[in-house]
């Protein structure tokens, strides 16, 4: 009886899976096609840097971060030491740090390592956003499937970016990766309109986020180290005032 139980199991393990990269597939979709427009600019300044195609396309691979991105291709383009690059790159996605904890805190206590390694490496704020509203414990394979279309778009429009060069107007650039913003408005807005603790974090995070970027000394600091001095701040706020009370199984 251990045999059929156990193929049993199996099966529904594989459904499951299957079900939850279907998900992620869908919901990657338009994140992949904002992410496309956004890279797209992204290899028009690669491309100011001296990159090809097919080095664009491995940076984007690994570096999944518009901001980080930017950083390394502008650090590029200046000609700094593999030192300072790498430190730029890391101070810009340090905020990823924040998310990989968050989102494992909502994975299965069961699920080996690699599987965390890969949802981590697959961390974007879009990506991200969805994955966190999800309901119940997160299945790896949702963001597997999210990343099935989000990584390869993001990397192919870097290459396509460099190839097409300055060929394309600014303001046409620029219209195109306004899309990406409202797509992630529309990834907050719904939760945030169920829980007033969502609401209430999102309005003040809007507002501290503003009123970092004209006050004096903490203009100064890069948008990632403003974010994540804000996550942490916010988040441990909430936490203290509003506990997330744990679930029985």
């Amino acid at each position: 009886m251990s045999e059929p139980e156990n193929s049993g199991g199996e099966l529904i393990l594989l459904m499951n899976n299957k079900s939850a990269f279907l998900n992620g597939l869908a919901a990657g979709i338009p994140i992949g096609l904002g992410y496309f427009a956004v890279s797209f600019s992204l290899g028009i300044v690669a491309r100011k840097a001296g990159l090809n195609p097919v080095q664009g396309f491995v940076a984007s691979w690994f570096n999944l971060a518009s901001a980080g991105e930017y950083a390394l291709f502008t650090a590029i383009e200046q000609l700094v030491t593999y030192f300072e690059v790498a430190l730029i790159t890391f101070v810009v996605n340090a905020r990823y740090l924040l998310m990989s904890c968050a989102l494992s805190q909502r994975i299965s206590p069961e699920t080996p390592f690699f599987h965390r390694f890969f949802v981590a490496f697959g961390i974007t704020d879009e990506i991200f956003g969805v994955s966190i509203a999800q309901t119940g414990a997160l299945n790896p394979f949702y963001n597997y499937g999210a990343m099935a279309v989000a990584v390869p778009l993001w990397s192919i429009g870097t290459s396509l970016g460099i190839i097409a060069g300055n060929m394309l107007p600014v303001m046409v650039v620029n219209a195109l990766s306004v899309a990406l913003y409202g797509m992630f408005i529309a990834i907050i807005i719904p939760p945030a309109k169920k829980n007033m603790t969502i609401a209430a974090a999102v309005a003040v995070s809007f507002a501290l986020s503003w009123g970092f970027s004209i006050l004096p000394f903490v203009r100064e600091l890069s948008s990632g180290n403003r974010t994540i001095i804000l996550t942490v701040a916010i988040s441990a706020v909430l936490a203290y005032l509003k506990p997330v009370e744990e679930e029985e199984k």
